[in-house]
């Protein structure tokens, strides 16, 4: 009997990447045989007949491939629900996507800008693995003395909280400091959670706003207002494979 892990199943059927995958699973929105199952990590057998729902859609049953760039406002949350009530990216598409769509990676509930959805598990996978080289572009305005040694702190590496220490990254400031607020580019090719306002917190720098204006080659498009979307073109999905 060759048992996966549910999360797993989830990903190899091009539901969502893993990750993805675990949130759903935690979040109540997969039932195996008719039963709610909370626990990424529950074995199950494939090849056994089980039937998997997803938000009530079965797993495996044809759905069209479709990502969409959302422009995230500030102080929504980047997942599909929340227990606590808030706000998140699904709030802004209920309605308006029959797809069963999740968030390719994450962008924290105090940051902007640039969110894909997508329900293409392949390329959620390129999107959020690192082997991939899918850098995403941010622009941040850091408060704080600035000096050419902080543009080296922040090129890293940096050691983060938990002990990660992260890759050196291409960072460049496009605006010199104006009272005493700095405007950089970063450029990083990894994702871990509040990465950039760990780096700028080493360089003693203060996040003021934070927003992420391009994934790979394919960069927000400038006629979105926070709180919009649009699908993605065949050309930006060729960018992006």
């Amino acid at each position: 009997m060759a048992e996966e892990r549910l999360q797993n199943i989830l990903s190899h059927a091009g539901v969502a990447s893993r990750r993805a995958a675990a949130s759903l699973v935690e979040a109540g929105r997969v039932t195996v045989d008719g039963v709610i199952v909370r626990e990424p990590g529950a074995r199950f057998d494939p090849a056994s007949g089980i039937r998997i729902l997803v938000d009530g859609k079965p797993v495996g049953a044809t759905e069209p491939h479709r990502t969409i760039m959302l422009y995230k406002p500030v102080g929504v949350l980047s997942s599909m629900s929340d227990p606590f009530g808030g706000r998140t990216v699904a709030d802004l598409i209920r309605g308006q996507v029959s797809e069963r769509l999740v968030p390719v990676g994450r962008l924290d509930k105090d940051s902007e800008g640039m969110l894909l959805l997508s329900n293409d598990g392949n390329l959620t996978l390129k999107l959020t693995h690192p082997r991939y080289s899918h850098e995403k572009t941010y622009v941040v305005r850091a408060a704080g003395r600035w000096s050419d040694d902080k543009l080296k702190i922040l090129q890293g590496p940096v050691t983060m909280p938990d002990g990660y220490v992260t890759r050196p990254a291409p960072v460049r400031v496009i605006e010199p400091a104006r009272n005493n607020v700095t405007t950089l580019e970063f450029k990083l090719g990894e994702g871990r959670k509040r990465q950039i306002r760990y780096m700028c917190s080493a360089a003693h720098l203060v996040v003021i706003s934070l927003k992420r204006v391009a994934v790979g080659k394919v960069a927000l498009d400038p006629s979105l207002k926070p709180g919009e979307w649009r699908d993605l073109t065949p050309g930006e999905l060729a960018m992006l494979a």
